[in-house]
C-alpha cells in the first residue's frame, strides 16, 4: 500500500490509533509487532468493531476486501503518511524540544494560543518517532495551529522528527544534562537538540529564542526570521514575578501569575506569552488562560492540604532540573523535607552527578533529606536512603514526615508519586 493512495482513508477517519483497545468506529488502526506481540492479530477485530481501515506488517493478515492492508513496516508507513498529511496542511506548525520543561511549555503555549485559536497539540508525552506522526495525523480541517513536542535521547532523532513535522516555528527550551548516556555527553545534547535549529535555518523558518540563554543566543546569532523574548533587548520583554511559592511574569501594565512553582518556569511562561502575542491573542485572554492553567501532570505541581505544601515533580529528573528544583524549594517558608529519587540515563557520569546533587542538598540545610534508588543509595550512606519506593513506603508508614513543605523529585522510573497516599 502506498501512503498517497491510502491518504483518503486518513481524511475520512475519526482518529488514528496504535492500541486496538481504543479503536472505534471510523478509526484507523496501525498494528505494530514485536518480539512478544503481534498487533496484526487484532486487525480483523478492529475492523469488526467498525474501524475504517487497518495497517499490518504481516502479509498473512492482509485482507484488502476488508480494508486491512499490508506494508513492510507499520512505523515507516505511519511516518510517511504523516509526511503526506503535513504537506497538505496550511496552518502554522510550532515544534519544541529541550532537556527540561518542554511538556510544560507545550501546554502553556497551547493554553495561550487556545484563547483565540483551535489548537491541536501533543497529547501527554507522545513526543517520539511514533507519537509525533500520530499527533500530526490528528490535525483536522477545523484546527488553526498545531503545537508539536519533540523528545529525543540520542542524536539524529530530532532531525527525523523535523522531517515528519516540518515545523514553521521552533523553540528549544534549554540544553541540560539529560539523557547523557544516549547523547554521548553534554556536547552531544547540544548537537542533538540543535537539529531543530538546523532544520529551521535550512528551510527559512522562524526561530523562537530565549535571550536569557547564552547558548541559544550563540546558536541563533544573526539569523532571521526569529522571535526573541527576555528581560531586556528582545522582541518581547518580560519581568519575573514571584508571589508566595508561585511564579509569574509582567509586561507593559499586565501581570500574569501562574499556578506553577519555580523561577525556572519563568522562561516557559515567557515563551508561551510571546507566542500568544505574536499570533495576535489579546493580552487579557492570555492572562486569563495562563492563570486558569492548572498543572496536573506531575510537573511542578503544587498541592496544599491540611496546611502542608507538597511539590510533585516526578515525571522526569536530570541534574539540571534537579538542581533547579532544589534551589526553588529551598526558598519555601517553614520546615522542609526533600524526597529525591535516582536520575536515569546518565551513563558513566551517573555516580558523579548523584554525588553532586546530594552535596548540593546537604549545603541547603533541609530539615530532612530522603533518597530513593540504587544510584543515590550508593553515594548517600544514610539510614534515610532507600532502594525503591516500596522500602520508602514501609518506612513512612511508621515514621511520618512532619515538615510543612515536602518536595518529591525523581525520574519517572522511580515511581515516587506512589508514596503520596502515605504522606
Amino acid at each position: 500500500m502506498n501512503p498517497e493512495l491510502f491518504y483518503p482513508y486518513l481524511q475520512q477517519c475519526n482518529k488514528v490509533s496504535i492500541d486496538s483497545r481504543t479503536v472505534g468506529s471510523g478509526d484507523i488502526f496501525f498494528a505494530f509487532s514485536g518480539e512478544n506481540f503481534n498487533g496484526a492479530l487484532k486487525a480483523s477485530e478492529a475492523v469488526d468493531n467498525g474501524a475504517l481501515a487497518a495497517i499490518v506488517e504481516n502479509k498473512d493478515f492482509e485482507d484488502s476486501s476488508r480494508n486491512i492492508f499490508y506494508v513492510p513496516s507499520t512505523l515507516q508507513f505511519m511516518q510517511d503518511l504523516a509526511r503526506v498529511h503535513r504537506k497538505k496542511l496550511t496552518i502554522p506548525v510550532i515544534a519544541l524540544t529541550g532537556s527540561n520543561g518542554k511538556t510544560t511549555t507545550k501546554e502553556l503555549i497551547a493554553t495561550a494560543l487556545s484563547a483565540k485559536f483551535n489548537v491541536l497539540y501533543t497529547f501527554g508525552n507522545l513526543n517520539n518517532h511514533i507519537g509525533v506522526p500520530l499527533t500530526l495525523m490528528s490535525v483536522k480541517p477545523e484546527h488553526e495551529i498545531a503545537v508539536i513536542e519533540m523528545g529525543a535521547n540520542h542524536q539524529k532523532e530530532i532531525e527525523l522528527l523535523c522531517s515528519i513535522a516540518q515545523p514553521d516555528y521552533g523553540y528549544i527550551t534549554n540544553f541540560g544534562k539529560a539523557h547523557l548516556e544516549g547523547f554521548g555527553g553534554f556536547e552531544g545534547v547540544i548537537a542533538g537538540k540543535s537539529e531543530l535549529y538546523n532544520y529551521l535555518k535550512a528551510n527559512g523558518k522562524t526561530l523562537i529564542v530565549n535571550n536569557e540563554d547564552p547558548l541559544q543566543v550563540e546558536k541563533t546569532q544573526g539569523y532571521q526570521p526569529a522571535i526573541s523574548f527576555g528581560t531586556v533587548n528582545a522582541d518581547y520583554i518580560f519581568s519575573p514575578l514571584c508571589k508566595g511559592n508561585f511564579v509569574g511574569l509582567g509586561f507593559d501594565s499586565t501581570e500574569i501569575m501562574s499556578q506553577l512553582t519555580g523561577i525556572f518556569n519563568f522562561s516557559n511562561l515567557s515563551a508561551a506569552v510571546a507566542l500568544g502575542l505574536h499570533f495576535g491573542v489579546p493580552e487579557e485572554r492570555i492572562k486569563a488562560a495562563i492563570e486558569d492553567y492548572e498543572p496536573t501532570n506531575m510537573r511542578s505541581q503544587v498541592m496544599v492540604k491540611d496546611g502542608r505544601t507538597m511539590v510533585l515533580d516526578t515525571y522526569n529528573a536530570n541534574p539540571s532540573s534537579m538542581a533547579g528544583s532544589l534551589r526553588n524549594f529551598s526558598s519555601f517558608k517553614g520546615s522542609k523535607t526533600i524526597i529525591i529519587g535516582d536520575m536515569r540515563e546518565l551513563g558513566a557520569e551517573s555516580l558523579a552527578e548523584h554525588t553532586a546533587i546530594l552535596n548540593m542538598a546537604l549545603q541547603m540545610e533541609f530539615d530532612q533529606i530522603i533518597t530513593v534508588g540504587e544510584q543515590f543509595q550508593a553515594v548517600a550512606k544514610s539510614p534515610l536512603s532507600f532502594r525503591n519506593t516500596a522500602e520508602l513506603t514501609d518506612y513512612l508508614i511508621n515514621n511520618p514526615v512532619t515538615s510543612k513543605n515536602i518536595l518529591l523529585k525523581a525520574s519517572r522510573g522511580i515511581g515516587l508519586e506512589k508514596v503520596l497516599d502515605v504522606l
